[in-house]
């Protein structure tokens, strides 16, 4: 993060995986610990004609993966003993009902005790009758068109099953519809664009391939894979294997459902700004920093309350970080003193390690090395922040959970920003989106102005009419105001405005219920009286005693505000 720190050398091994489809290779990753892979194939349905040269291409994945591949079409290898053998099993175009009472009984044991799923496309026209298989499948087949081209949609960019695809794919498959949508309860990795072909029954939504987890296992589904000419091709020969990885655990992902976000930056850098020197290149949808130490902060609005996710990933020992709940600034060091770092450096101290909150508090140790991708890799974020309280997950693990106390600083609303360290730290990062949890729960802290003072109760006085003004934050009872509805309330009283003029005097005053104590968080921070005037302080000014009064709204400095 802030501060530069002494390098260690980063001495693991480093390999390249097979090649992607249409992007650029990445950074090398480093080797995974050997694994094995049982491939299963039974039909008792129609049978595909590409199951042998799947198997093979599964075989030759391992060879140059570090797994070793054991093939079968016999059931009686489903048992605890056999299946403890695999870290993944794969269903390879299986069909119809292939495993009897007892052998379903030891694999659904073997997932939820932390086993690895890889379906592949008619994976999902198997084992209707079993309510455990629809679970880990996530969706059944229900028919499919004649062989065509189409156009997959990569939602999911960061999964190492997808990380190597641009954002559409165009390729030739059998396309399956399904009988339901999975959506709500797996990670959609892609998805297809049913107006590039016919034959396509799932409207705008029409998930093509997907990851999720089941207990303490994992799944990985793709929908692609009919055609013999598919396991020829790099870009599907990568996406197996990055769903094997996921599956035998050697490679992280976020495969939480995921609904409700909306898209920062997903290619389109409408509504960010730079602050400070370097800057983040943009291509194939991909942020890059360079030079430093700046801050690439989102400076259209600010937000409270939110999910906050960033997919990320360091070429080697970098260092970066994912900022939150700071004021408008172009300059970075504002959000350094103002607002709190999520760092990314995984050599760093343990309090400025990847995980933390920098300088503030480390994250759990045990947990965040469980769950980190290597250097060449992708990882998620996610930054959950609901009033003063910061949780911080990695790929889906709970990492950190940090609770503000500070009395000059609130994580209850504020900017976003991504961090370009200096030269030589190379981070990346890829879909940044959030969800507002919005919510009616009364919540309680200071109100901040930009210049940095706190909206205070002259002489901490409860009277009706006692003067509101902008003084130094101290966290004393009457700087600690309670967002209600849209009432705004301190030491048991309510903001109000005196009159609807410019100029009328904003006081503490009995609440009542009128619209002189209705204020709303319009737009660029401000807060809108219902007269449609907005909380100004006087003249400009931001020194202690500034009285506070409504002003017609001009989008000032001195008209912005932060929230509890």
């Amino acid at each position: 993060m802030s501060f530069p720190s002494a390098r260690r050398a980063f001495g693991a091994a480093f390999a390249a995986l097979v090649a992607g489809a249409v992007v650029a290779a990445p950074p090398a990753a480093a080797v995974d610990t050997p694994y094995d892979v049982l491939v299963f194939s039974k039909t008792a349905g129609f049978r595909h004609d590409s199951i042998a040269v799947g198997t093979q291409m599964i075989r030759d994945l391992g060879a140059g993966n570090n797994f070793t591949v054991t093939a079968t079409e016999d059931s009686t290898q489903f048992n605890a003993t056999n299946l403890a053998r695999f870290e993944a099993v794969v269903f390879l175009n299986t069909t119809g009902d292939v495993l009897n009472a007892m052998q379903q009984t030891a694999f659904e044991s073997y997932i939820r005790g932390g086993g690895g799923y890889v379906g592949i496309h008619s994976a999902a026209d198997t084992e209707y009758d079993w309510p455990f298989y629809g679970e880990l499948v996530g969706a059944y087949f229900s028919s499919h068109p004649a062989i065509q081209q189409a156009t997959v949609r990569v939602e999911n960019r960061a999964h190492p099953a997808t990380a190597h695809l641009g954002s559409s794919w165009v390729r030739t498959d059998e396309w399956y519809n399904y009988r339901t949508n999975p959506r709500s309860t797996v990670r959609v990795l892609a998805t297809l664009d049913e107006s590039t072909y016919s034959g396509g029954s799932m409207g705008g939504d029409h998930p093509h391939t997907w990851c999720k987890t089941v207990g303490s296992g994992r799944s990985f589904y793709t929908g692609s894979g009919h055609t013999q000419s598919s396991y020829s091709e790099a870009g599907f020969r990568s996406m197996v294997l990055g769903g094997l990885r996921y599956a035998s655990g050697r490679a992280k992902a976020d495969c939480r459902p995921e609904t409700g976000y909306t898209a920062l930056y997903n290619g389109s850098t409408t509504g960010w700004s730079q602050a400070g020197p370097g800057s983040f290149s943009n291509a194939d949808g991909t942020l890059r920093s360079s030079g430093g130490m700046g801050l690439y902060w989102y400076s259209a609005r600010e937000f409270r309350s939110y999910s906050l996710k960033a997919d990320w990933r360091v070429d080697g020992d970098d260092n970066s970080g994912v900022f939150v709940g700071f004021p408008a600034s172009s300059d970075p060091n504002s959000a350094i003193a103002n607002g709190y770092e999520v760092q990314i450096d995984a050599t760093d101290t343990p309090d400025r390690t990847t995980g933390s909150v920098y300088g503030v508090k480390a994250p759990d140790a045990a947990a965040r090395d469980a769950a980190l991708n290597p250097p060449g890799e992708w990882n998620t974020f996610e930054l959950l922040v609901e009033g003063e309280r910061l949780q911080v997950f990695l790929n889906g693990v709970k990492i950190n959970d940090f609770t503000n106390t500070d009395p000059v600083r609130s994580l209850a609303s504020g900017h976003i920003g991504l961090q370009n360290h200096g030269t030589g730290d190379d981070v990346s990062f890829r879909n940044v989106r959030i969800k507002e949890l919005g919510g009616t729960t009364p919540r309680t802290g200071p109100i901040r102005s930009a210049s940095g003072k706190c909206v205070d109760v002259s002489g901490n006085s409860s009277a009706d009419g006692a003067r509101i003004q902008l003084w130094s934050c101290h966290g004393g009872a009457n700087q600690q105001w309670t967002v209600e509805g849209s009432t705004l309330r301190a030491l048991g009283k309510c903001m109000d405005a005196a009159g609807t003029a410019d100029g009328s005097a904003v006081r503490l005053w009995t609440c009542n219920g009128g619209s002189a104590q209705n204020w709303t968080a319009g737009s660029n921070g401000s807060l809108v009286n219902a007269s449609g005037k907005c909380l100004d302080a006087n003249g400009g000014s931001s020194a202690d005693g500034t009285a506070l009064i409504v002003w017609s709204c001009h989008g000032g400095t001195n008209q912005r505000w932060t929230l509890p």
